[in-house]
């Protein structure tokens, strides 16, 4: 009964969806406004993160029934959005009912398929890992589509998309599947691997892909400290997210501030992360200065309850600080593009390990029979990468197939508390929808 109660508000109320290029002068401001839902934000904000934007600021406010956030989104060269086909894909997705269908929620972006087979992998990060796995795949006749691996505290994480070599169809057969299993769960253990190493058989589409891998790691755990031999080197703490977690004053809420180096698609990594941890966003801004981002939230649990304990306020600022490590660029980007083949992973990665090189993140995409992938490395240690080394391995594998660029930006010097304390200002002074005339200052 509830659920046709919500859908006859939706009827009455369909979402609305502004896109300006007009009132900003350096992004595209993108206002969404619809009837209320947990995991909105979520969604809203994985359509534009799939879609490769990047948002510099953004005002969200969900409290009571209604939802209506406002997002300033440039594209990866720093201008406008331009292209008609993307601002239509935008307002068509977000005004669609089945963007608001439940069954939906989480699966944004990546949509069910028979292609491939989907194999989840969790387990002890270690120098050479990513090369013996894809060396198994290889040798058991599979071919990876795609995969995305992150590593984080000494845990690894992929997602990997197969198909089998000789019929490029998804792998169904059990025994085969069982073999796959057994040998990449013995690969995942280690010699000494104190958590349980994971391999699972995944509904493909079911959640998005980058999500999931949030999810994996959050239930292995990576938040937990670690021993510094364990890490490689020492983190240098200048580079670390800061989070602070305090009560609000005048509202039941509990209110996250949030300061770290900004890059792509960190505000889906937290809001991610804070939606699967069962929390709700009612308010929020997100602002970028130069190198760095400045993000602040008044949340409750789903519960309708803020944080209460000690307890549970240290595991949140945990939580929120590996879903921000998770993804940071760690090392140098190598970037391959060439025609797809069999076992070509295979044959890179055994490259990289050969030259002492560990793979902290990639990613690996085919498509019309050309593989593009994405490598972060360091060396062994977790230092940067000699620039020998890199000349080496492109004369190796091609210097027109494998591009290398550093990832260095300076550290900013940390900014005051008060800083971050305007974000919001007076918002909780002024509760009308004239606030709406701040929304259009503010972008």
């Amino acid at each position: 009964m509830d659920d046709e109660y919500a859908k006859l508000i939706r009827r009455m109320n369909p979402p609305r969806v502004v896109i300006d290029n007009d009132s900003c002068e350096d992004a595209t401001v993108i206002q969404v406004d619809s009837v209320n839902k947990h995991g909105i934000l979520l969604e809203v904000v994985q359509v534009l993160t799939d879609l490769n934007l990047v948002i510099t600021k953004a005002y969200i406010s969900s409290d009571g029934g209604w939802f209506m956030d406002v997002f300033n989104v440039i594209d990866h060269d720093g201008n406008k959005i331009i292209d008609v086909e993307v601002i239509n894909h935008i307002r068509i997705t977000l005004e669609s009912d089945a963007f608001f269908v439940p069954s939906l929620r989480g699966s944004v972006g990546l949509m069910p398929s028979e292609e491939h087979t989907s194999i989840e992998l969790t387990g002890t990060d270690r120098p050479g890992l990513l090369s013996e796995v894809c060396a198994v795949l290889a040798d058991l006749h599979c071919n990876v589509v795609n995969a995305e691996i992150w590593t984080h505290n000494a845990r690894a994480a992929a997602v990997v998309h197969v198909t089998d070599d000789d019929t490029g169809c998804a792998i169904d057969d059990p025994k085969r599947l069982s073999t796959i299993k057994e040998l990449l769960c013995n690969i995942l253990k280690g010699n000494n691997d104190l958590k349980t190493a994971k391999m699972t058989l995944s509904p493909p589409g079911l959640t998005h892909r980058e999500r999931r891998l949030h999810q994996i790691m959050l239930a292995d755990r990576d938040y937990e400290k670690v021993d510094k031999s364990e890490r490689g080197r020492i983190d240098d703490k200048s580079s670390r997210p800061h989070v602070t977690i305090f009560d609000c004053i005048e509202k039941d809420y509990t209110v996250i501030t949030m300061r770290s180096k900004d890059r792509p698609k960190l505000l889906f990594d937290i809001v991610c992360t804070l939606t699967d941890m069962q929390y709700v966003v009612f308010h929020g801004v997100v602002h970028t200065v130069g190198m760095e981002a400045y993000q602040e939230y008044y949340i409750r649990h789903v519960d309708g309850v803020p944080i209460c304990s000690e307890a549970e306020r240290e595991r949140v600022m945990q939580c929120l600080e590996a879903a921000i490590e998770r993804r940071a660029s760690e090392g140098m980007e190598l970037e391959l593009f060439t025609e797809d083949r069999v076992g070509l992973l295979s044959d890179i990665t055994r490259i990289f390990r050969e030259n002492s090189l560990c793979i902290k993140r990639a990613e690996i995409s085919t498509k019309g029979g050309k593989a593009k992938n994405t490598f972060y490395v360091t060396d062994v240690s977790g230092n940067p990468v000699d620039p020998k080394t890199i000349d080496s391995i492109r004369g190796q594998i091609g210097p027109s197939i494998l591009h290398a660029k550093m990832n260095y930006s300076p550290s900013p010097n940390p900014p005051q508390e008060k800083k971050v304390s305007y974000l919001f200002g007076n918002f909780f002074k002024v509760r009308n929808f004239q606030n709406l005339k701040l929304i259009r200052s503010y972008s």
